[in-house]
């Protein structure tokens, strides 16, 4: 597995925002260049290592093609600040579903988890 240090600030949200009712949930994907490869189990104690993490990892699934995880059927089609829909461009892609589904936003993989975008998305949604 690739080092990312995406994986860092995805659990500092988790620790900002965890006692709020924001929950992280990783969906471990091999799809890009292998960056993902072993067990579902191998990815969880390697992020648990060397980044602290301890939101939910699930199991390894796919996320684009034929073997789309039915869970990103749906999110495929929900788009970005720019308008566009689909495919998963690459891992760290990530999806902010309000509470009761109301709202759901899409940050591409390029916009780091304390961007100031993505940070005020969260906070809007939260209860106090």
């Amino acid at each position: 597995m690739r080092p990312d240090p995406q994986y860092e600030g995805l659990q500092k949200l988790q620790d900002t925002y965890g006692d709020r009712g924001f929950t992280v949930l990783g969906f471990p994907c091999n799809q890009f260049l292998g960056q993902e490869p072993g067990s579902s189990e191998e990815i969880a104690e390697f992020c648990s290592l060397n980044y602290g993490v301890s939101f939910p990892l699930f199991e390894k699934i796919e996320v684009n093609g034929d073997g789309r995880h039915p869970l990103y059927a749906e999110l495929t089609d929900v788009a970005d600040a720019d308008g566009e829909a689909g495919d998963i461009q690459w891992n760290f892609e990530k999806f902010l579903v309000a509470p009761g589904a109301t709202s759901i936003k899409r940050f591409r993989p390029g916009v780091e988890p304390e961007a100031p975008e993505l940070v005020a998305a969260i906070e809007a949604d939260l209860p106090g």
